[in-house]
């Protein structure tokens, strides 16, 4: 079953952000735009390489009022272990949640039962809590933190924006669509 248009099931964990352990809830997702960003381990291969990426647009995501949420299954003790470690994951300021009672990661179906480890999964997550965009990819490709910004910069217009859709390639400016029956065979 596809979880888009769904609301987030409810979740507790403990994370680490700015150097402390914090405690994070599925309520405090609420009223803001977020991006739940799971990855399958740390101290591994790509996933610094998108953890990086992210931490490098995290002001961005800020600016536009989204707060990123990395998930994995190790726990919040390795996650500073890592940060305390890494020059690349050294400089994520966003919360680094810890899953490893696999919970939230069945919870947004990334989970890889038989590994205990989450696939590559990004969900967009509206200040309502339901999910309006979602990307999972393969163990081995790395997803991109522009292109991210990109999608969450059109599931905001299209909130704005009741009537309008964005097209492919959609870039903040550029024209958006108004789906009608005149507009039916005519792109």
């Amino acid at each position: 079953m596809s979880v888009i248009n769904t609301e987030i099931k409810p979740f507790k964990a403990t994370a680490y952000k700015d150097g402390k352990f914090v405690d994070v809830s599925s309520d405090d997702v609420k009223g803001k735009w977020s991006v739940f960003f799971f990855y399958p381990a740390d101290f591994t291969f790509v996933c610094p390489t998108e953890l990086g990426d992210v931490a490098d647009h995290y002001a961005e995501f800020q600016k536009m009022g989204v707060e990123i949420y990395s998930v994995s299954t190790d726990t919040h003790f390795t996650h500073k272990a890592w940060h305390d470690s890494s020059e690349t994951i050294g400089k994520i300021k966003y919360t680094m949640i810890g899953d490893p009672t696999l919970a939230i990661s069945r919870n947004f179906e990334v989970l890889r039962e038989d590994q205990g480890l989450a696939n590559r999964g990004t969900f967009i997550v509206d200040p309502q809590g339901v999910i309006q965009a979602l990307e999972i990819t393969a163990e081995g490709i790395g997803r991109d933190a522009k292109d991210l910004l990109r999608k969450v910069k059109a599931a905001q217009y299209v909130a704005s924006h009741p009537g309008e859709v964005c097209p492919a390639k959609w870039e903040e400016g550029a024209a958006t669509l108004k789906p009608s029956f005149d507009l039916v065979g005519k792109i």
